[in-house]
């Protein structure tokens, strides 16, 4: 038996900080990966045969890693700012709404056009920017309890992003019905509920949107998210950490115990702490115990187009419309509509989605020949396609279904047929790829396809709960002393934001 002071379990992106930041301290660490690569959902991959594409597969943007932990660990990781923030058109007709961050004049022309309160969405989105500036600084220190994080915010702030449904407050802002669903789709990204959602689930996915970096931008990572992981990687061998991949657990004990499979060989490591950078369904499983399911609640379609399609406004340049987030039939009730045909058990009609166009911001993900030619990538993620929707027998015949009613809703809204625009691959087929929630499970081991591991927690603790342990402090902790999560699971975890991995590291550290 094999003694270390930390076993990470799980390699994607979040225990690759923490092993990076305890091998700097000198710990001796192993992470354990399952697969035979690194990162998790922050990978890139050549999802098309034989064509020079490197899409970042699942996770896609980067808003929440926080500055001081690319410092920190001396990453190489350039991020890029969109100058487009977004573009939405409106349902049926040649008309859309353009928010460009270079140009407010623009941006006031486009609300004109629709009839929508510009100065309503300067004064909303200044009071989440000022929710931003208060909250994130936070997260990268022990939690701050729910009063005291309070004090921070501007009471009516507090009120209508915390305490009361995102719904009320949108609502009472903005009449307009695209206006208002742009500004819901934050809510909803992964997150399966409504506008007026009594648990809160939406407040708080909509909260770890707008915050990031303290100014809530989304930025596109050079090279992909292979690039993210790529530095973590070397920062964590650098530092000594073992990075060991195709090392399947098998079990975790309580004491600190790790058995796993390695080329048919079973293995067993004894750690002072474990990490659990899997989802807190799949940690008890290892530990024998039973939890609550999670499930995710979205599709992602990947594209390779061998140019972006025509717009249906003639006078909009295809690059400012796909330079941000392209919603589409995401309007206000069109969200409310589909939220209810899917808790229904039926595929929404038409389906809500955004676009985000890697290849505009950073060519660098195609081949020279490729990027020339004017070829660019699409990746389309689709809300309110709850995982209940698929089970095993039938993933192949819903992610059909899924992936044309995409499409479906892609043509609802552009000049053309997307079709019409895809390149073939080697083989001659299109270069489309529709993951499932089960396909997520099936690829990423996430219960359910749940792109956050677990339902979304706030980024404090409540008044009455306990601190008095350094894993409670920092929002890690489990029922068993020496097994803390360091993944999208832990408090203040989700997204590609390595806070879990970075929270889990302080707490071993300050314990």
């Amino acid at each position: 038996m094999t003694r270390q002071d930390v076993v990470i379990v799980g390699g994607g992106h979040n225990g690759l900080v923490a092993a990076a930041y305890l091998a700097q301290s000198g710990r001796s660490v192993t992470v354990l990966e399952r697969l035979d690569h690194l990162g998790g959902a922050a990978v890139s991959a050549q999802a098309f045969e034989g064509v020079e594409a490197r899409l970042s597969r699942y996770s896609y943007l980067v808003s929440l890693l926080p500055a001081a932990i690319m410092r920190d660990l001396g990453l190489d990781i350039r991020l890029e700012r969109r100058r487009y923030s977004s573009y939405t058109p409106l349902p049926g007709t040649d008309r859309g709404l353009l928010v460009d961050n270079g140009d407010a004049a623009a941006t006031r022309r486009s609300f004109d056009t629709l009839g929508a309160d510009f100065d309503a969405w300067q004064s909303f989105y200044g009071r989440t920017a000022a929710l931003a500036r208060a909250v994130f600084p936070t997260v990268t220190e022990p939690l701050l309890r729910r009063s005291e994080l309070k004090r921070l915010v501007d009471a009516a702030d507090w009120s209508d992003f915390i305490d009361r449904p995102i719904g009320e407050v949108i609502e009472r802002c903005f009449t307009n019905d695209l206006v208002r669903g742009v500004v819901l789709t934050d809510a909803l990204i992964g997150t399966f509920a409504p506008a007026d959602d009594p648990t809160l689930a939406a407040n708080r996915c909509f909260l770890y949107h707008v915050i990031g970096g303290g100014t809530g931008d989304w930025d596109v990572p050079v090279g992909g998210m292979g690039a993210v992981t790529s530095s973590l990687a070397n920062a964590a061998r650098t530092a000594g950490a073992s990075l060991v991949t195709g090392a399947e657990v098998i079990s975790i004990a309580p004491d600190g115990e790790v058995r796993y499979r390695l080329d048919d060989d079973e293995f067993i490591l004894n750690a002072g702490t474990v990490l659990s950078n899997v989802a807190p369904q799949v940690l008890s499983g290892l530990l024998g115990e039973v939890s609550e399911p999670a499930e995710g609640a979205q599709v992602k379609v990947n594209l390779l187009l061998r140019r972006l399609p025509r717009l249906r406004d003639a006078s909009l340049d295809p690059a400012a419309a796909f330079g941000g987030t392209f919603h589409i039939n995401e309007g206000y009730t069109q969200l409310e509509r589909a939220f209810r045909a899917a808790s229904a058990g039926n595929i929404p009609s038409p389906l809500p989605a955004e676009i985000y166009c890697h290849s505009l911001t950073d060519p660098s993900i195609l081949s020279p020949k490729l990027a020339a030619s004017g070829a660019h990538t699409l990746t389309v993620f689709g809300l309110h396609t709850p995982h209940q929707l698929v089970t095993a027998a039938t993933n192949d015949a819903v992610r059909a279904a899924l992936e044309r009613a995409v499409i479906d809703s892609l043509d609802s809204v552009l000049a053309e047929p997307i079709e019409s625009l895809l390149l073939t691959d080697a083989a001659g087929r299109p270069c489309i790829e529709t993951k499932t929630t089960y396909d997520l499970e099936s690829a990423l081991g996430l219960p359910g396809g749940n792109i956050f591991h677990a339902p979304l927690s706030w980024p404090f603790a409540e008044d009455s709960a306990d601190l008095g342990t350094a894993a409670g402090r920092w929002g890690v902790a489990t029922a068993h002393e020496n097994i803390l999560l360091c993944g999208a699971g832990a408090q203040r975890g989700g997204g590609v934001s390595g806070l879990g991995g970075h929270n889990a590291a302080m707490a071993v550290l300050e314990g």
